[in-house]
């Protein structure tokens, strides 16, 4: 449909193809091209591994997508403290009864599992590409951390030939992005020499101010969300653009 606005999504999937739906729904074009994918890591299960663990912590809808099914069924049980609305989503899909939900940082999923003084360990389900600020916080607390590595995240190795088959000729009107590693490597991709006229006015929209940063040297107007979470994120690309009707 001519006049579309062209929203790059760059997430790993299943999260870009569920945001494909969600920006098509709004009257965007979205072109799906994620840099990075996500890969299952292998946790054993053992008798000591589970003793005394009274709550579960997750900072991503995928720390629980690549969970062990049996670990998850161990623990539906207990409270389950998510980082946003969607990674609970998720959590009550696989067998949590018990949600309680963060603001959408590292920083507030730690404040909200302290101030429940839980009476034991905390898992924390979570990727081996991370920032170590929750765990450090809950232990400064006092809290003792189970930290169970149930995914890694891996940058895609894409060549220019085939993101540029991706992308399509048109330029990119506006570009998702969701990590700093994935912003690194979409500043590389941007300054290419063979992709440089289909960015030449793209404005990227961040998750947070940390992931910004990684783009700044690129040279393009960058936005950053309100909010930690797509769905802030999308109401900073309604603000900057607006769908064709």
């Amino acid at each position: 449909m001519p006049g579309r606005i062209r929203v790059l999504v760059t997430r790993p999937e299943p999260g870009a193809s569920e945001t494909t739906q969600r920006l098509e729904s709004l009257g965007f074009d979205p072109i799906r091209l994620p840099l990075q994918e996500t890969r299952p890591e292998p946790v054993a299960l053992t008798a000591a591994l589970l003793h005394g663990v009274v709550a579960v912590a997750v900072p991503s809808a995928s720390a629980v997508r690549h969970a062990p099914d049996d670990l998850l069924r161990q623990w539906s049980g207990l409270p389950c403290f998510a980082v946003g609305e969607a990674t609970a989503q998720v959590a009550r899909a696989a067998g949590f009864a018990h949600v309680i939900v963060a603001q959408g940082d590292a920083e507030s999923l730690a404040d909200l599992v302290i101030s429940d003084a839980p009476a034991g360990r905390v898992a924390y389900l979570c990727g081996k590409v991370r920032r170590p600020l929750f765990e450090s916080t809950l232990r400064k607390a006092g809290v003792p951390v189970l930290t169970l590595e149930t995914y890694d995240t891996l940058m895609l190795e894409l060549d220019t030939g085939a993101i540029s088959s991706g992308i399509g000729k048109s330029a990119v009107d506006c570009a998702l992005v969701y990590s700093a590693n994935a912003a690194a490597r979409l500043a590389e991709i941007v300054q290419a020499s063979d992709l440089q006229d289909r960015f030449d006015g793209t404005i990227f929209l961040c998750i947070s101010d940390r992931v910004s940063k990684e783009l700044a040297g690129a040279g393009r107007k960058i936005l950053v969300a309100e909010e930690p979470n797509e769905t802030a994120m999308l109401k900073v690309l309604h603000g900057a653009v607006r769908p064709a009707s």
